[in-house]
């Protein structure tokens, strides 16, 4: 009866998929139509007017099917400006507003897994979500506890959404033709397992209540990275309880002064390095909407759901592919180690100087010890460079498992730092954090995190 209930649902989805593409390819087909008859500017008008309803149409049926669908779209939505912009516009949507699901869901789903009603255990309930995305919904609440009324923020599970993640991560075609839509020509496969393991990982709100916990107590007393507790005894697998944080969304960052804008990205360059090389973790779903801002300095980071841990023997790798690219500039280490890999196939045909000038463009923001900005579209050329499989090189290069998240990682950090227009002398900053360099402080916010650590290791 389940294998049978799993067929229908997986149909339905592909069902729904192929009815979207019917409903462009009619769209096109009628606009098509009407350009015979229109004017050059109103031609250009018809276009872009088709382009805006696609990818309206795409946000809201990705939205709708919530799941790993939904997911891949969030990562498209801010990861390549090289999308067209009516389209990434419209799954931007998806960051942070996906479409609620319905209030009497809400509650059910919190009555049946906390086993009290929603009035008896809140005092108050905003049924209106403060954020929608691929898994769950948030909610602000006032909880009753032993110890008096709590603020706090109530994460939701979308009843059947393991059934939709699971339909989607075993239709393997399905999900490498997504992948290969939002990273070109790029053999999927090994992102496709890694994927597979992380979404299922993130359904389970009691595993994401354990992660959030232990970056909790690891940047406890930070001056500029702040982690929300977890209320335990009122979690479950498909419901998360933690504490309210208030503060100021990406849009409204971006528009702040340029000096506010480039302490956000040191704050988010630093949580997202500082958690790699020094905890060997860090969230694989970086994008705005797990963010909140404060005036401050503070940055709240959220969603601990898609946590990636790397072995002693990964950031070994890492280490060393920094240390022989960057500070030893020995571009023939360098490629022995991604070769020993699998990111390289060994004797590929070409030089070590070919594949060291390759491969450097990934490191240009910390080669040299000067103060640079990030742009956008630096942040796009590092994607289109990621994933040009038309590059002679590229041929023979591949992202193994290990890499699969070092690069989403990457490649989100380099996205927000691009529309920041963050400035900073991010070579200093990371001699900082690289635990090969050890380095002093760099910058004023390098100081006040080196007296947090001094109170770390005292403590």
């Amino acid at each position: 009866m389940k294998s049978a209930i799993n067929l229908r649902s997986r149909w339905r989805r592909n069902s729904r998929l192929a009815r979207l593409g019917a409903r462009i390819g009619l769209a096109h087909a009628g606009t098509s139509a009407r350009k015979v008859f229109a004017g050059a500017e109103r031609r250009e008008q018809l276009s872009r007017d088709r382009e805006m309803k696609t990818a309206q149409q795409v946000a809201t049926e990705l939205g709708n099917m919530k799941g790993a669908l939904m997911k891949l779209g969030q990562m498209a939505s801010y990861l390549d400006d090289g999308l067209p912009e009516p389209m990434r516009l419209a799954l931007g949507q998806l960051q942070s507003n996906a479409p609620p699901m319905a209030v009497e869901l809400v509650h059910e789903v919190l009555e049946t897994e906390l086993g009290r009603p929603v009035a008896e255990m809140f005092v108050e309930f905003d049924d209106e979500p403060i954020a929608a995305a691929s898994i769950g919904q948030v909610h602000r609440a006032i909880l009753r506890t032993p110890a008096g009324e709590r603020a706090v923020a109530v994460k939701v599970q979308y009843p059947g959404v393991a059934e939709a993640i699971d339909a989607d991560i075993r239709t393997a075609d399905l999900l490498g033709a997504l992948l290969a839509f939002g990273f070109k020509s790029l053999n999927p496969e090994d992102m496709v397992a890694e994927i597979k393991d992380r979404l299922r990982e993130e359904l389970d709100y009691t595993l994401e209540a354990q992660n959030q916990q232990t970056f909790a107590d690891f940047y406890r007393g930070h001056p500029f990275i702040h982690v929300p507790e977890v209320l335990h005894e009122y979690s479950t697998s498909r419901v998360l309880i933690t504490e309210l944080v208030s503060g100021h969304s990406f849009a409204e960052v971006l528009e702040w002064s340029q000096a506010e804008r480039n302490n956000v990205g040191e704050a988010i360059f630093r949580f997202v390095f500082r958690s790699l090389y020094r905890f060997r973790a860090f969230n694989g779903d970086p994008h705005p909407g797990n963010y909140i801002f404060h005036k401050d300095g503070r940055v709240t980071f959220l969603d601990f759901g898609l946590i990636k841990h790397f072995t002693v023997e990964e950031m070994e790798m890492f280490q060393g592919m920094v240390s022989a690219a960057v500070l030893e500039d020995d571009m023939e280490k360098y490629r022995r180690i991604i070769e020993d890999a699998g990111m390289l196939q060994p004797d590929a045909p070409f030089t070590t100087q070919e594949a060291g000038d390759y491969f450097a463009h990934f490191y240009a923001p910390v080669r040299e010890s000067k103060e640079m900005t990030w742009s956008t579209e630096y942040a796009t050329s590092i994607v289109r460079h990621t994933f040009d499989r038309t590059s002679a090189i590229a041929q023979y290069a591949t992202v193994p498992k290990a890499f699969v998240f070092i690069q989403r990682i990457n490649l989100g950090l380099y996205a927000l730092l691009g529309q920041l227009g963050a400035a900073g002398n991010f070579r200093r900053i990371s001699e900082e954090l690289w635990p090969m360099t050890n380095a002093g402080p760099s910058t004023p916010m390098g100081e006040a995190e080196a007296a947090w650590l001094v109170r770390q290791r005292t403590s």
